[in-house]
């Protein structure tokens, strides 16, 4: 049986303490980094998000992930917390629960709350904190649902007049719904030849606010023409392309590739669309006339699909794996490609327009393992390889030494003395809108107070917001 003197486990522990203090430290670096790299968009070359980048790149889960590029995103606006991460003096465990709630403004108390208290007083008070924010949340909710309205009336001279306060999730339907409809007058005011109005000559632009007051007029017209029915549910979604077999077969050919309302899609999007979906075959004669019309028939049957999404359980392409995907065509079947299982892969909405459209290209090596690539030719592997030169420990205290930084086994450590957490009494202090919310808190985060807020207790929260029992 080995025994270790306490000085010696002490020094142990203090290694402990200096090593997890520079990891935080370089954990601030990396959020600077992963915020810039989002910002700028490193991440969109295939992938949907910031956070599938990491999690493909870096082999973090995505969750974390999600969580990773959250947390940088919020430090931003977070100046003090930001720079106590930096300086090893917060976990990035305490961060990740402070800038839940923290704003530039509350930043400061919160602050002093990661300085004074553990990782689990932090999670209380920033749990406590958000509970309150949700009651003022619904109340602030209740208040607006309250105060919607919508008011048409005629004015003096004819014109109708419209105005109105909708709730925000109700406006920024509308603000869609009205974007789509000016698209829609767009593309149909636009001749043939590409040009605006007849005989070449561009007619005025209207202004935004008429273009607005007749987007509005083209959905009340469509609403009406529905009979405000949203279509029945096998066909409320279903986009019908027009595409000859010689543009299938081969995109720079010469021939048809428009939806429904002729407007023009391009040949790769007909065969994206054409690799998974309903297939209708007709043929017409050298002046156009319709000579024979063939059955509706599904690309891909049930009973393949079915075993394609056994095999491939998600999306294929690297760093993805969402669930629900279609049926991509490694050989597209207008080029003679077959409809097998060996010939298919299957890749989400998203990586399927990026195979199709953005220059993507997968095929299926000798192995059976597809084998992806950028648009420039590089591969783009499944998992990337990382490798780390020298020690790592070494290379981040001299880094830190380097900047300036001088970490021990104390930088991190907490003010808390063992005194208890009175939570309501610390909420009562730290929130900012505490005295103009309802004066049932106690209730609201689940437990009765114990100390009402005194004026010296206020004063010197903000240092140590703990009580002691």
């Amino acid at each position: 049986m080995q025994i270790h003197s306490p000085s010696e486990l002490d020094r142990l522990g203090d290694e402990i303490a200096e090593l997890s203090a520079h990891l935080d430290a370089a954990t601030a670096r990396l959020l600077a980094l992963i915020r810039e790299f989002d910002a700028r968009g490193g991440w969109n070359t295939g992938f949907r998000s910031c956070a599938a980048w990491l999690s493909w790149r870096v082999g973090l889960d995505l969750g974390a992930a999600r969580e990773r590029v959250r947390v940088a995103r919020a430090l931003e606006t977070l100046p003090l917390i930001a720079q106590a991460l930096a300086g090893g003096q917060l976990s990035y465990a305490k961060v990740r629960a402070l800038t839940r709630v923290a704003t530039p403004e509350t930043e400061g108390r919160l602050l002093a709350v990661g300085r004074a208290g553990t990782a689990a007083h932090v999670e209380r008070i920033v749990r406590g904190w958000r509970r309150v924010d949700r009651k003022a949340e619904a109340r602030e909710g209740a208040r607006r649902h309250a105060s919607r309205g919508l008011q048409v009336y005629q004015d003096e001279d004819g014109m109708v007049v419209v105005r109105g306060r909708l709730e925000p999730q109700v406006g920024a339907l509308l603000v869609q719904a009205l974007t789509a409809a000016r698209e829609a007058l767009y593309q149909r005011a636009r001749a043939p030849d590409g040009d605006f109005g007849h005989g070449g000559v561009s007619a005025e632009t209207p202004a935004m606010a008429q273009q607005q007051a007749d987007a509005l007029a083209l959905l009340a017209e469509t609403a009406l023409h529905r009979g405000l029915d949203p279509g029945a549910p096998g066909e409320r979604y279903q986009v019908v392309v027009h595409v000859d077999a010689q543009v299938l077969a081969d995109p720079v050919q010469p021939g048809q590739s428009v939806l429904e309302d002729g407007a023009r899609v391009s040949p790769e999007t007909s065969r994206r669309l054409g690799c998974d979906a309903s297939r209708v075959v007709m043929r017409h004669d050298d002046d156009g006339r319709l000579l024979e019309i063939g059955a509706r028939t599904r690309t891909i049957p049930p009973a393949l699909r079915r075993a394609l999404h056994h095999r491939d359980r998600g999306c294929r392409f690297p760093g993805c794996g969402v669930s629900n995907g279609q049926g991509h065509h490694l050989r597209h079947w207008a080029q003679g490609g077959p409809t097998t299982l060996t010939n298919l892969a299957l890749l989400c909405r998203r990586h399927h327009r990026a195979v199709h459209e953005e220059g993507y290209q997968v095929e299926r090596g000798p192995d059976g393992a597809l084998r992806f690539r950028r648009p420039d030719g590089r591969a783009l592997p499944e998992v990337p390889s990382i490798a780390v030169v020298g020690d790592p420990v070494e290379v981040l205290r001299a880094r830190h030494a380097s900047n300036g930084l001088r970490i021990d086994a104390r930088t991190a450590c907490a003010g808390w003395l063992g005194e208890r957490l009175d939570l309501v009494w610390a909420i009562d202090v730290l929130y900012p809108r505490a005295k103009k919310a309802s004066p049932c808190r106690s209730s609201e985060l689940g437990s009765p107070p114990t100390h009402p807020p005194s004026a010296s207790l206020a004063r010197g929260a903000t240092a140590h917001p703990l009580q002691a029992g």
